[in-house]
């Protein structure tokens, strides 16, 4: 029976649609409260790891609540974040050694922005204060996060509010903006960023943000090698800082620590969210180079930034647990395993004439949906295909993360894929059987 809206006070992100009440969750599932089970097959956004429902992170929040759950940042530390912050930089590429903590991926992408431009202040070059981002990116939903995200649909309602940043092509080998085939390109859209750092002045750019791999407005998007070592080597051409953004990739979603030891580089700043805690409690962190750190305590001694539950004791307990918990159980080699398999099924759904490609790094990874498989033609965005099918795989049991507007801001259809590194053979066999069941329906019900 569907929920009467008029008894129900929330305000939904779509007051369009219906909810169904979530129950509990076990291992890589969700039930809601009519008994009906779910697949995380998205990890809700990108954000559970380890599986719901795990005993020994319950057991942490319960230890750490019994002792203190709210302390402020200006006043205390926690032992809580002594501990997670070791473990992050362990964790970490080399160089990278202190860490902020938020509650919220878009803080974090402001926090770091904000650190690059009091780092650049204080270092005596006051003038370097842009941040380029890219094309087919999505950085939060804050402003300034809005701002640095190249994703016209997103963008649009806000634009009179938001200030203007450059951005650069994406690095989208499916849809090359420089109309090229990957075997036969020499980087053009990494040089892109080159390119615009003259124009705007090298000595006005503070700071250079990407994803490793782009989740939300693409589905998946993997750069082609030797993308991310040449940023690197532009960014230190030109004294720009490289940020890092690993709201989704971080923390073994990639079946590597982080997004950017795929390609062995070490970026000045990353930020990582949503599998720090694997959805157990709000936490975020920026992991920052000595360099910067020592910068900011050697200038003015004091970071001009703070949250309300920056450093939350009990947030940074529940993600030393989950952490404990991934590294006891190896989850990341298991995500980079599952990963392929994944993958690997996946492929089996380019059958569909609709399909346009299937990508991905460890357990993330995207379709995307074409008109024309030849011309890759996107459909028309008000079929919004993404969602009739990420809909119709829910009516099955299967949740899924879709996206639209990856071809050029406002067209493209894709579904992201990103669930519970504990995922077994057996379960993405039946991931794959739900999406292949619900793509035969909706290519019977759609004209193209």
């Amino acid at each position: 029976m569907k929920k009467d809206y008029h008894l129900d006070h929330v305000f939904y992100r779509n007051l369009k649609k219906f909810y169904p009440t979530a129950d509990r969750g076990e291992g890589i599932y969700i039930y809601d409260t009519n008994g009906k089970q779910y697949i995380d097959g998205s990890g809700g956004a990108a954000v559970v790891g380890i599986g719901h429902g795990v005993k020994e992170i319950t057991e942490a929040m319960v230890r750490q609540a019994e002792k203190i759950s709210f302390s402020h940042g200006s006043h205390f530390t926690s032992q809580a974040a002594i501990d997670l912050a070791t473990q992050l930089v362990t964790l970490s590429p080399s160089g990278l050694t202190q860490v902020y903590f938020l509650s919220g991926g878009s803080e974090g992408v402001e926090t770091a922005i904000k650190m690059a431009r009091q780092y650049q202040v204080e270092r005596g070059k006051p003038q370097k204060y842009k941040v380029i981002s890219r094309w087919t990116s999505y950085h939060g939903n804050t402003l300034g996060a809005l701002a640095l995200s190249g994703h016209t649909g997103r963008r649009r309602n806000y634009l009179p509010l938001i200030q203007h940043t450059p951005h650069i092509v994406p690095a989208y080998c499916y849809r090359c903006p420089f109309k090229l085939l990957p075997e036969k390109c020499d980087l053009e859209c990494a040089s892109d960023l080159e390119k615009t750092i003259l124009y705007e002045g090298p000595d006005s750019v503070s700071a250079f943000i990407a994803e490793p791999i782009v989740g939300a407005t693409a589905g998946a998007l993997v750069p082609k090698d030797g993308y991310f070592p040449k940023i690197r080597e532009i960014c230190d051409r030109y004294d720009v800082l490289l940020i890092s953004d690993e709201v989704m990739t971080g923390i073994g979603r990639t079946g590597k620590n982080f997004g950017v030891d795929h390609w062995n580089i070490v970026p000045d700043m990353i930020v990582a969210a949503k599998g720090l805690s694997s959805g157990y409690a709000p936490i975020f962190a920026v992991i920052v180079k000595e360099e910067i750190h020592q910068t900011i305590q050697e200038g003015s001694g004091a970071f001009v930034h703070g949250h309300t539950y920056s450093q939350n004791p009990l947030s940074c307990a529940i993600a030393h647990a989950v952490i404990d918990y991934l590294l006891k159980n190896d989850l990341v080699s298991k995500s980079a395993k599952m990963g392929e398999y994944l993958i690997r099924n996946l492929q089996s759904l380019n059958k569909h004439d609709f399909v346009g490609e299937v990508r991905g790094k460890g357990l993330f990874a995207g379709i995307e949906f074409v008109k024309d498989k030849k011309t890759k033609e996107p459909f028309d965005p008000k079929l919004r295909l993404n969602a009739l099918i990420a809909n119709r795989a829910f009516e099955k049991g299967l949740i899924t993360y879709p996206g639209g507007g990856g071809a050029d801001g406002i067209n493209g259809d894709h579904l992201l894929l990103a669930p519970p590194f504990i995922i077994t053979e057996e379960q993405i066999e039946k991931m794959v059987s739900i999406l292949d069941e619900t793509l035969i329906e909706i290519s019977r019900e759609i004209s193209y």
